[in-house]
């Protein structure tokens, strides 16, 4: 059996103390112990480290706060006052998900209680996985087809408590939901989204133009309600656990939010459209978001006619979804393969290249320049131009160079070969590629656009040859 000893001790608390009491508490036990749990402040105490070391098991901590809320058999109020909660041993033990089987012993300094985990936890029947796996597959960015019905408060009411139902680092919560439904404000949001689609538009190639000016992008006055997500990075202060290494988890936490809430509004039969157009600080003016408020998500919702079969940028052709197995590495970047295959390395991708999946097939032509040295920017003369920058050194943020600083020959192939796979799946039907520099890594990441992009259907030639390349990478 798998054990988990709850600990609760006092500053300055000896191992000795420590290892007579796990030994008493674990007298005719069976099992080992993987954990060992205590309150938050405690972790650091010598002897309580010591014990986990000589134990061979993990060390986790839980804050008084969630240890309060936990039912135990034998709460003492003078531990609450103490410690901020009326139980640590105990209250770790049923805070792991583990079933209490030695209630709490005592010492001069310290608690402990023990803890089996049974199984694994059964999963969900065969029709409830379905809905589950159904809901998420039939989730949709809706911009046409909304109806003139307005959105049921307790429906609504469902959809948000499902979003404020995400995980969140250290329990932060940091969103915060703004319907709006007035037409005058969102009159205005309409308009600066208008603009962005008029700047990008003026971006884009004259065919990939073409496109887009089928593509809708948002519904702000089609539907009945607008949801402003914002996220507040700075919520519960200054010692959230699992922020301080990295502060963007706050940002992940409220996108979760924004996943629960779609999924959620799709199993009501609600659509849901992001409206990524605007420039958030224009937005947050409009709706008066304080200062230290981030706008995540602009959100348009509303019953809907029906729900496509397939998301509009696939119908449309503007891109293809990336199979699963180019997202799946094994052990270390580059090794693809799904669970139970054989993972792929660069040589195998390029030995397999003429059997790989194909998704080519579209209009678009784009212009690969492979740079070893410096930004490459001067390369972005027109907006069918990519340039891929091989240098160790991070170029500044542009969308139009992308960095791929390759540290072997076989993962510049690989990056190469990636980076055609993309731009294929976004609707590039020939790729023109060019090199500037002889760095051999330059070279290899070259080698794999071509073969990438014969891979999956597409022309590939270089920039000053007239006949497209069809021959497979041998």
């Amino acid at each position: 059996m798998t054990l988990v000893l709850g600990i609760g001790l006092r500053a300055g608390t000896s191992y000795r103390e420590l290892r007579d009491l796990v030994d008493r508490a674990l007298t005719g036990v069976v099992g080992a112990v993987e954990s060992v749990v205590t309150v938050e402040g405690r972790e650091n105490e010598p002897g309580l480290q010591r014990l986990v070391a000589s134990l061979g098991a993990q060390l986790l901590v839980a804050s008084s706060v969630d240890l309060a809320d936990q039912q135990v058999p034998s709460p003492r109020e003078h531990v609450g006052e103490l410690a901020g909660t009326a139980s640590v041993a105990e209250a770790a033990v049923v805070l792991s998900g583990a079933e209490l089987v030695v209630p709490k012993l005592k010492s001069a300094g310290a608690t402990v209680a023990v803890g089996v985990l049974g199984p694994a936890a059964p999963g969900y029947s065969s029709a409830d996985r379905e809905v589950v796996h159904r809901v998420i597959a039939e989730r949709r960015d809706v911009r046409r087809g909304f109806l003139d019905k307005p959105v049921d408060d307790e429906l609504l009411t469902r959809v948000l408590e499902a979003a404020h139902r995400a995980p969140s680092v250290g329990l932060s919560q940091p969103w915060d939901f703004l319907l709006i439904r007035d037409v005058a404000t969102r009159r205005k949001i309409h308009d600066l989204a208008s603009a962005q689609r008029d700047a990008f538009a003026a971006s884009l190639p004259a065919d990939r133009r073409s496109v887009f000016d089928g593509l809708k992008i948002e519904a702000i006055l089609d539907t009945p309600l607008n949801i402003a997500v914002t996220c507040d990075p700075a919520r519960g202060g200054r010692h959230v656990l699992g922020r301080h290494a990295d502060p963007r988890t706050v940002w992940f936490s409220a996108a979760i939010a924004v996943q629960n809430l779609w999924l959620a509004a799709r199993a009501e039969g609600l659509g849901v459209g992001w409206v990524s157009f605007f420039d958030p600080a224009e937005v947050g003016a409009v709706l008066g978001l304080p200062a230290h408020v981030d706008l995540l998500g602009y959100l348009c919702v509303g019953h809907v006619s029906e729900f496509a079969a397939a998301p509009e940028l696939v119908r449309s052709g503007w891109a293809a979804r990336r199979p699963l197995s180019w997202a799946v590495h094994q052990e270390q970047w580059g090794y693809r393969g799904l669970p139970g295959a054989e993972p792929s390395t660069t040589a195998a991708l390029r030995d397999a290249a003429g059997s790989s999946v194909r998704v080519g097939g579209g209009s678009q032509v784009a212009r690969v320049v492979v740079v070893d040295g410096g930004s490459g920017a001067e390369h972005l003369g027109a907006a069918d131009v990519l340039v891929v920058q091989v240098g160790a050194e991070k170029p500044a943020a542009d969308f139009g160079v992308l960095w791929r600083p390759a540290r072997t020959a076989d993962e510049a192939v690989e990056l190469g070969v990636e980076v055609a796979r993309d731009l294929v799946l976004q609707g590039v039907g020939e790729l023109q590629v060019s090199s500037v520099g002889d760095s051999v890594l330059a070279e290899r990441l070259t080698q794999g656009i071509r073969w990438g992009g014969l891979a999956c259907g597409a022309a590939v030639k270089g920039v000053d040859e007239p006949a497209a390349v069809t021959d497979s990478p041998a």
